[in-house]
């Protein structure tokens, strides 16, 4: 359950079988509980890896694989941080895919903060 103290962050990687990032700005300060993302369509050939970093510094626990086998639109694929996961003002959130797939999808990010 979600509380008045969470608000929400969107973004979108164009293709997540392309070696790509995008960058977030964030608005207020908290710590980041979630991040789920949703798949555009199939993948093929190999899995790829989504990580997350927080001006620069990777967040502990901050990635997720998108894997390949069975692969369709409407996968979940969510990460929930640990460690390294606090956000200030000002900050800016980086996901990346390291293209490890084929087969050009778009994959929409959620990120989740609680103040």
């Amino acid at each position: 359950m979600r509380t008045l103290n969470d608000y929400f962050l969107t973004a979108r990687l164009a293709d997540v079988s392309a070696a790509s990032s995008v960058n977030i700005a964030i608005p207020d300060d908290g710590k980041i509980i979630k991040i789920i993302s949703v798949l555009g369509g199939a993948i093929t050939t190999a899995n790829s890896a989504v990580t997350s970093a927080i001006n620069g510094t990777a967040v502990t626990g901050g990635s997720f694989t998108v894997a390949f086998s069975g692969s369709a639109a409407g996968d979940i694929d969510t990460a929930e941080p640990t460690a390294a996961n606090s956000v200030k003002e000002g900050d800016y959130l980086t996901i990346t895919s390291d293209g490890g797939s084929s087969t050009s999808q778009p994959i929409d990010i959620t990120v989740i903060i609680r103040r």
